[in-house]
């Protein structure tokens, strides 16, 4: 095995990004960057393709914890945060692209959000506040659980529509078990807050739940898959 100083500058990961930029990098030089160096038997880039099959697939790294990625050769509890900080801060920076956007459909609201609820083990029910533009002003966790009627509260809802000047409202969940058809008790709740809806003049847009690789719109009535282009 070669050490990374014995490989030439142009298979040297921070060589390759300087040279033709940080798309072109495949994924385990991605992650030797992150890792920045190897151990005395490892050089970083095969560390980097030890941890990945390890792994099995990109995916996977979203449900990793601290103890899990500590325990594998070489890496430890310092590089095993880094690659959680890493991973955490590029769902922040996504995240906050979804601020200001404007929806136009049921994919636009998936698309933007369904980041957010990779490795979550339970439900969370998310209202997303738009203006009379359809533009996102807000978004915030009310619950997190099974949704069921009877413990949020389609007040709880409306506070929010009603204290932040939204014109109209989304609510958002995902389902952990990864299929997003919705259950007697989702259509239930969404209909409570749609009847709401309308007396309060605040109509609600849609209630999409999140599974892996797929959505459901409520109020579509429909399942679409991650690369349907609707």
């Amino acid at each position: 095995m070669k050490k990374m100083l014995e490989l030439n500058n142009d298979l040297r990961p921070r060589e390759r990004l300087k040279k033709y930029g940080v798309k072109v990098l495949k994924d385990d030089e991605l992650l030797a960057i992150i890792l920045r160096c190897g151990t005395k038997d490892t050089n970083v880039l095969e560390l980097a393709n030890i941890l990945i099959n390890e792994f099995n697939c990109l995916y996977n790294f979203n449900d990793i914890t601290l103890l899990e990625l500590a325990k594998i050769k070489g890496i430890g509890e310092v590089k095993a945060g880094i690659i959680l900080a890493a991973i955490e801060f590029g769902k922040r920076v996504i995240k906050k692209n979804s601020l200001s956007l404007k929806i136009y459909n049921s994919y636009n609201i998936y698309s933007y959000f369904k980041y957010d609820f990779i490795g979550i083990k339970q439900e969370h029910l998310v209202i997303i506040l738009l203006d009379n533009s359809n533009t996102i002003i807000k978004y915030k966790t009310l619950f997190i659980g099974t949704l069921n009627a009877s413990l949020v509260h389609p007040r709880e809802v409306f506070k929010e529509a009603i204290t932040n000047s939204a014109a109209k409202i989304i609510l958002l969940h995902n389902h952990p078990s990864g299929d997003s058809t919705p259950s007697k008790k989702d259509i239930e709740f969404t209909n409570s807050i749609k009847e709401l809806s309308l007396i309060l003049g605040i109509p609600l847009i849609d209630h999409i739940i999140i599974g892996y690789n797929n959505y459901y719109s409520i109020i579509d009535n429909k399942r679409y898959n991650d690369e349907e282009n609707i």
